[in-house]
């Protein structure tokens, strides 16, 4: 059964909250999501051809998007590409068309899944669920903000390394019942 677009949208704002900048996963989401510049778009497109509209459409909108307003934007889509082998070929579409819009060096797209596995890892590694999401999600970023944000931070490098770290002490269990309380906190 597929969440409404509004139950999508809960879903991840909880996720963001509670897991990437409760464990502080991702340094940079904290000011940005404080100060409201994270957009949060949840589509029904159910196949690869209709996420793609929908992602041209985004990733135009953000770039004509003052970054003070809009930051960065969360496409969450939870009927296409569930399975992660095909979004994570759709990635490469994905880059194109940021290409094709002319918007190379100014966005960029990031991948988030529930089924989300780094090439060489077992698919129950927890050190996957840096990038699991609730539902299948492209993360739009402009190429500014990274850099002005990476310059900011001591060793981004070492952000990588700290993650898996931090997983590795959550474990398993862990990464599941905060995944619980994500799902509860948008219920």
């Amino acid at each position: 059964m597929f969440p409404t677009p509004e139950q999508a949208i809960a879903e991840t704002r909880a996720w963001v909250d509670r897991i990437v900048i409760g464990l502080n996963l991702c340094p940079f989401a904290r000011a940005v999501q404080a100060k409201g510049q994270v957009r949060y778009v949840a589509t029904e497109a159910a196949d690869a051809d209709a996420l793609l509209q929908v992602l041209a459409d985004e990733l135009v909108a953000l770039a004509r998007t003052p970054a003070d307003q809009v930051d960065t934007t969360l496409l969450v889509h939870p009927r296409a590409l569930a399975d992660f082998d095909e979004y994570n070929h759709f990635l490469d579409a994905a880059d194109a068309a940021v290409r094709a819009l002319g918007l190379e060096g100014v966005l960029q797209v990031a991948s988030f899944h529930p089924h989300y596995r780094f090439a060489g890892t077992d698919a129950d590694d927890v050190t996957n669920a840096t990038n699991r999401s609730p539902w299948p999600t492209l993360h739009l970023l402009r190429e500014d903000s990274i850099s002005r944000a990476v310059a900011a931070f001591p060793e981004p490098e070492a952000i990588y390394e700290r993650n898996m770290r931090t997983l590795e002490t959550l474990g398993s269990a862990g990464f599941a019942a905060l995944r619980a309380r994500c799902r509860s906190d948008a219920a």
